[in-house]
This record gives structure tokens, sequence and C-alpha cells, in this order.
């Protein structure tokens, strides 16, 4: 039996051992009640000492939402020459109304600042942010010219089909410290199927620019994400084994999202939560056995929930944070004008449903952390207003999505058990506690390296 402690360690347990911590933990050897008291299944009997570890450990889960926003998103421009039926965003072929001002951008890049977060990733999205590069140029200049007062942690990453990338653009990126990431979806023929451009060759064209930006701005410049369409179920080796070949070494296997435009094309493109399980077992089973043979790959999605699993330092995923990384650990500044506290938010604004928009580009952040939609966003992700939560064993790893909730149910405050993101992580944390429980050496390894939180590379620094 899986046991859950308020600080987040768990422990499993057998029912004659459970029966005996309920009635007189005293009968267990001593070595068990060690473990239980360390993982604070036991008073200590240095209860004050005790109490006070525990406060630390559980805010140490919590310090990437005390800290204030860390991730900044800017939009610059919707404008994209992709045609991706799950694109969550729609797109424009053109900037007429779908490109941020310069105006609005300088305003985006100082309220970043407001932040009191000693780090600060400053990610440029779309639409594809290398169509409108002179923006993106504009705002990393100002941004660290504003840091040679600032003195921040700064971090760099531009979303892109890289399709645009030039060797002058590569110049400049590698000397201020800017990584990439793109999407490959897998082989070429599905994703040309998944990503599809007037030219055909939508793979041939990323591949390439990845290979420019290896050789011009590093090696290890460039990461890439996937997303599974009803196309790729049926090849989750075959998508694994890409990103082996491609030379990468993470792989983010992630399910369809109903946010925005893809949520109308739900009936053409979704599957079962069953298919996608089956789909991600499959993957991170073809994962597992190429670190067997000494290829070092990560699956993504996997570092997330065993860090929350088997590390007392939180990576700070928003989507499972209580309360909510929304709004508190980043921010989207969009190229409407507006600001978002995710970019699924922003995603729902692009279909007509505004409600979760904080205010106006300019506005100071406490301002915004003091709105009608933060407040509501704070109070439905927390685990204790549940019943469904209060009642679950991961709720120490685990939290309502209230942007979730929004995007599929119409209210942020509908019934946590009765949406997709519960469902979903339910099943996962099932799974997950299962492989840590029947992991050999070699894997329970692998697992702890996944789970550590990543450090930051070396930030960009102002000359």
């Amino acid at each position: 039996m899986l046991a859950v402690s308020q600080s987040g360690d768990h422990l499993f347990l057998s029912d004659a051992e459970v029966a005996s911590l309920r009635s007189d933990p005293t009968v267990l050897s001593l070595e068990r009640q060690a473990a239980l008291r360390a993982r604070y299944f036991l008073a200590s009997a240095s209860a004050q000492g005790s109490d006070r570890l525990l406060v630390s450990r559980r805010a140490a889960r919590r310090e990437t939402i005390s800290n204030g926003p860390s991730l900044h998103i800017i939009v610059p421009t919707l404008q994209c020459a992709h045609s991706c039926k799950y694109c969550q965003v729609s797109r424009s072929l053109d900037d007429d109304g779908h490109a941020m001002s310069v105006e609005t951008l300088d305003m985006a890049c100082d309220s970043i600042f407001e932040s009191p977060s000693p780090t600060l990733t400053v990610e440029f999205q779309g639409g594809d942010p290398l169509l409108r590069f002179d923006l993106v140029r504009h705002a990393i200049e100002r941004i660290v010219g504003r840091n040679l007062q600032e003195k921040r942690k700064l971090r760099f990453v531009i979303a892109s089909t890289l399709h645009q990338l030039t060797p002058a653009m590569c110049e400049f990126l590698k000397g201020h410290g800017v990584f990439l990431s793109t999407s490959i979806d897998g082989p070429a023929a599905l994703h040309n199927k998944n990503r599809p451009t007037a030219s055909r060759d939508a793979y041939q064209r990323t591949v390439e620019a990845m290979n420019l930006a290896r050789a011009a701005i590093g090696s290890d410049s460039v990461s890439a994400l996937m997303t599974t369409t009803r196309e790729s179920l049926g090849q989750p080796e075959d998508i694994v084994d890409e990103y082996v070949r491609l030379g990468l070494h993470d792989i983010f296997v992630r399910p369809l999202s109903a946010y925005g435009f893809a949520k109308r094309n739900q009936l053409v493109l979704a599957y079962s939560l069953e298919e996608f399980n089956v789909f991600y077992e499959r993957a991170l089973d073809r994962v597992l056995f190429w670190n067997q043979q000494g290829i070092e790959l990560r699956e993504v999605y996997a570092s997330i929930l065993l860090n929350k699993i088997l590390s007392p330092f939180d990576s700070g995923y928003v989507d499972l944070q209580s309360p909510t990384g929304a709004g508190s650990s980043v921010l989207v500044y969009n190229y409407d004008g507006y600001v978002y506290p995710s970019d699924e938010a922003r995603m729902l604004a692009e279909t007509g449903d505004v409600s979760l928009r904080l205010g106006r580009i300019g506005t100071p952040l406490q301002q915004l952390a003091q709105t009608e939609v933060m407040r509501a966003l704070v109070e439905a992700s927390l685990t204790e207003n549940s019943d469904a939560c209060r009642e679950c064993a991961y709720n120490q790893f685990c939290a309502p999505n209230p942007v979730d909730a929004q995007a599929q149910m119409g209210s942020m405050f509908a019934p946590v058990a009765y949406t997709e993101h519960c469902q979903r992580h339910i099943r996962l944390f099932d799974s997950f506690f299962e492989k840590v429980r029947q992991a050999d050496e070699w894997t329970l390894d692998l697992f702890h390296s996944w789970a550590q939180p990543l450090e930051l590379e070396p930030p960009c620094v102002a000359q």
C-alpha cells in the first residue's frame, strides 16, 4: 500500500504495517520506525525541531511560486507559415493586427523587472517569433541593457519552427546566450502531416535549421518537443527513435490540449485517455530502452512527475502547483496588448474567451496580482478547497488546474474530479509510483537523476 505524508514523502507499507501504524507503532522494528519518523508519518522525539523542518520542507516545494514570476512569455506576433490542425492559437499569414507594437513591447520588457525573482527566463512564442526577429532582437537588447543595473540572472528562449533562422540571427543569439526550442513530431512523414506547410517540407527545413544552430551557436542550443495526434498513436517507438537519430537528449511526450482553436477540431483529432496512456507507456519504455543502451535521453513529463515524487525541491511545473503557478510564477505578454496568467489562458482569448485576462501590458505587476481574475485562479487551485483533492493520496504532488477547467468546462471552479487534468494525472501518478516500487537499482538511479530540478544554463551576461 502506498502511504504519503504531509511532507510529500512516501513509503510502501504492508497491510500489517498500516494496522500497526494506526494502533501501536512501537511494535514495528526500530529501523521501520526510523523510516516512518524521517518521512513524517510519526512524530519525532524533538517535535519542535521536526515541525520547523516540516515547514521548511513544505516551503521548498512552493519556492517557485513565492519568489514571484520567473517565466515571462512574450508573444510578439501571431504570424506563422504552418497550418497545424492542432494549433491552439490559430495563426496569421501577415502582421495586420497580429503583431505587438514597439511601445507595447518596451512596456512588457520593463514590466519583467518588477518581479522580485532573482532569475528571469524570457521566452518568445507565437505564431513564429522569428518572422518578427526585429521585435525579438529589440526586446533582448532592451532587457540586457536594463539588466546592467538590475543584475538578475537572465535566460532567453525562442520557440520557433526555425524555418527563418539565418547565420546572422545565430550570431546575435550566440552573443546573448539565447536557446532555441522547436517541434519535432516524429519521422518526416508524420511531422509533415501534423505540421503542414505549402512547400510540404516542414521536417526537412526544421532539421536543416537545427543543424545550422548547432554549428553556429552550440551543440546544445536547440531542444525539441512533440505533440501526440491520432496519427502518432501507432508510432511511439518510431517517434522516440527519431529523437535519438537527431541527437536530442530530451523528448516531451505531450497529449493534445483542448485550448483555443485546437478545441474546435477535437472531433477529428481527439483520442481517449486510455489510448494516450498506452501510447505514453510504449514511448517511455522505448526511452528506457535507449538509456539501457547508453544513449542519454530523458522523457520530460516523467521527470516532472518523478521530481514531485522523489525530490524535496520542486521544479515549479505550473500546472501542478497549489496555489496555481499561472500568474504567480509565469506571465504572458500577448501581441494584443494584454497580460495573461499562462500561455493556455491567452489561447482561450483567441476564441473569444477573455475571462482570464489580467489587465493591460504596462499595468504594475503588483496590481495585476490583486485582480479578481487572479484571486479566483488562486482560490480555484487550492487543494484544500476541493473535496476530491483533500481525499486524494496525490494532493502533495498535484493540484486543480483552473485554466484547464475553464477551457474544458467553462468554469475555473468546475468539479475537479471531472476534469481531464485530474483524470490524466491520477493515472500517471498511479503508474509512476508503481514504476518506482518495482524499479531495480539501475532504473531507480535513472529516475532519481531525472527527478532533480534542472539547473539553468549560464545566464546571459551583458557586455
